[in-house]
């Protein structure tokens, strides 16, 4: 059974069901210390990492070969409590020679329509737009990004 339990202040460790440790956080300003991720930030590392590793299971079984894959993401919040995501935007960013773009829409359409649980879950609620970079181009942009932040989540 997962669980959280308080460390100090506001500052949180989790416990997940396979038995791994989540430290959690908050900003200072929250009364938190910021020694680690806050739950917003969690669920869209959750996000990015369930889309990330779909796309790279099913590249690898298309055999299609990158130097570089990150998914970087954008969001708007609401002004008002609770301060929910109302905007996300996933930019997959590919870099290698020869990438067979076709290939790569068909992975992370594979992953947001299909296979990606966490996207399934959060698209209920909250807008959630993609594009595709190979090399610095787009290739595929279904949705425009909104300036807020932006975490990249690098596989090499």
């Amino acid at each position: 059974m997962a669980y959280v339990k308080p460390i100090e202040g506001l500052a949180l460790k989790g416990y997940t069901d396979s038995g791994h440790q989540v430290p959690i956080d908050t900003k200072k300003e929250a009364g938190g210390f910021e020694s680690a991720a806050t739950p917003m930030e969690l669920l869209l590392q959750a996000l990015m990492g369930c889309t990330a590793m779909d796309v790279i299971s099913i590249l690898k079984k298309m055999k299609v070969d990158y130097h570089l894959f990150e998914v970087h993401e954008t969001n708007e919040r609401s002004d008002e409590h609770p301060k929910v995501y109302t905007k996300i935007h996933l930019t997959f960013r590919f870099e290698g020679e020869d990438l067979d773009h076709e290939k790569l829409k068909k992975a992370v359409y594979l992953s947001k329509d299909r296979y990606c649980s966490v996207s399934a879950m959060l698209k209920q609620t909250v807008e959630i737009s993609y594009e595709i970079t190979v090399n610095g181009q787009s290739v595929d942009r279904s949705g425009h990004p909104s300036a807020s932040t932006r975490t990249p989540l690098s596989f090499r």
